[in-house]
């Protein structure tokens, strides 16, 4: 695939964003290698701008204001971070987002590189980190400076029993659940809390029901989804500070 044929296919779907088409390398990955993949994911960039702008002026387009957002890459090199993030700011793109982690550095690594980044990413543009993350990942990249996130986590745990309460995780597979009728979370408001008991739902993940897939997802969805929501009310009141202490280590 192409860097065109990438946006072709983004303009074809009509998304509101579409992600430009570039090289997540491995981690560790060695220095030279980084930069020449860095280098190849600016010229790709380029191209994908260039696309874009055609597929939006094409007849038939399903979204003319479609949007192309840039992606930073250089792996756990501080410096390659930093020079991509400046390079890609020059294209001046609607947003931009950090790719390339939670693929094998530590956390602490991760929010560091966040750290790195964001002090060179324009103010006044979204910032989007890829492929993140846990409750917790998402407060401390919010403090960082992150606009939003994407992650198959509450749904790839959710299918295997882990759900997100207010009060941490659980993994309703657990023997403590059998009997338990209270919600997944009392706090939750959710169809599923509002519904359904641990005990049942934990039935149905031990009898192999398709159903118990659908409302673990269901569920950790509409956590993450208030999760954002009270992110958001923090940061406009000015309590995010308390939220972060609040929650930062227990979800």
């Amino acid at each position: 695939m192409s860097p065109e044929d990438c946006m072709r296919i983004q303009s074809n779907l009509g998304s509101d964003i579409a992600m430009a088409f570039d090289e997540c390398v491995e981690i560790p990955s060695p220095r030279d290698y980084v930069e020449e993949s860095c280098d190849r994911t600016y010229r790709w960039l380029v191209r994908c701008r260039d696309e874009i702008d055609r597929q939006k002026k094409a007849p038939g387009v399903i979204n003319k204001e479609q949007v192309l957002f840039g992606i930073n890459q250089g792996a756990t090199f501080p410096d390659v971070r930093i020079s991509h993030m400046k390079r890609i700011a020059e294209l001046d793109l609607p947003g931009y987002a950090i790719g390339g982690l939670a693929v094998g550095e530590t956390t602490q690594e991760m929010y560091d590189l966040v750290d790195t980044v964001e002090e060179h990413m324009p103010e006044d543009r979204s910032r989007y980190l890829m492929g993140v993350g846990t409750p917790q990942n998402i407060i401390e990249a919010a403090a960082r400076g992150i606009d939003f996130f994407d992650c198959v986590m509450p749904a790839r745990n959710g299918r295997h029993g882990r759900f997100y309460t207010w009060n941490g995780s659980i993994n309703i597979n657990n023997e403590a659940f059998k009997d338990e009728d209270a919600p997944i979370d009392s706090e939750c408001g959710c169809p599923v809390c509002r519904t359904f008991s641990r005990a049942y739902i934990r039935h149905l993940f031990r009898a192999g029901e398709m159903l118990a897939m659908r409302l673990a997802v269901l569920h950790n969805l509409y956590f993450y989804n208030a999760l954002m929501a009270r992110i958001r009310a923090a940061i406009e009141t000015g309590e995010f500070d308390a939220l972060r202490k609040e929650f930062g280590n227990e979800l």
